[in-house]
């Protein structure tokens, strides 16, 4: 079994503290944003007819129930995350969803994933990979349970490239959005966010890292004005 580092426990821990109100704040502090975000990501996996899905760092299942309502019933989709406080709230979540019986859940981390090779058609992770103590091994064990030809999609945070717009992004994410996180639930947590947003790889550096563990036909979208963007890869 593997075992998380002193870092990666507490940042498991710190999410484990904040998981009843995550799903309303990322809903407040994003404006609502991160919905799009999320519906432009699934729509890169290119998985139809049947097949199945993997959602890493599925969290309370935000993007697990965005590919069950993009996809056809006969996918399946299997969410992991290493904290056990949010896969245990997108329990109760899927089964009060319409998709409920299409969506699975296991406790694990992105670097440990349970499942033998070649089992997925596609996988994502939505503001996750940052989270990941050992990047290069997590998107490797993504690689690896992937099909030939799968693709992986990753929807993460990213800093704007407009000079102006970048301004006023720091001043929202450095000064205000930890005040405003931090009245509803851990001020701590909050701050965590944007310093592990400001320390991820720059877009080019980070499609590095895919094409480092065997992904081709690496690219990026940026949204928003650079505030997310997503990676795509394929095996």
């Amino acid at each position: 079994m593997y075992k998380l580092s002193e870092k990666g426990e507490r940042i498991r821990d710190m999410f484990g503290s904040i998981a009843p109100r995550y799903d309303l704040l990322n809903r407040v502090l994003s404006l609502g944003i991160d919905r799009r975000w999320r519906r432009f990501a699934v729509a890169k996996i290119g998985v139809s007819g049947s097949g199945r899905v993997l959602d890493v760092a599925t969290g309370t299942g935000d993007v697990a129930l965005e590919i069950a309502s993009q996809t056809p019933t006969a996918v399946q989709i299997v969410g992991v995350d290493f904290c056990k406080e949010m896969v245990d709230l997108g329990v109760v979540k899927v089964a009060e969803s319409r998709h409920a019986g299409r969506i699975s859940f296991q406790v694990a981390p992105c670097e440990d994933i349970p499942f033998d090779d070649r089992t997925f058609d596609a996988a994502t992770i939505a503001f996750g990979i940052r989270n990941v103590v050992d990047r290069v091994k997590g998107l490797g064990e993504m690689h690896r349970v992937l099909k030939d030809g799968g693709k992986v999609v990753i929807l993460e945070f990213s800093t704007p490239t407009i000079p102006v717009f970048k301004q006023l992004y720091h001043f929202y994410f450095l000064k205000v959005l930890p005040r405003i996180g931090g009245a509803f639930s851990r001020f701590s947590a909050y701050q965590y966010l944007p310093d592990s947003v400001l320390e991820f790889p720059s877009r080019d550096v980070f499609k590095g890292m895919m094409t480092q563990v065997g992904f081709k036909d690496v690219k990026h979208y940026d949204l928003t004005g650079g505030i997310a963007t997503v990676y795509v890869g394929t095996k």
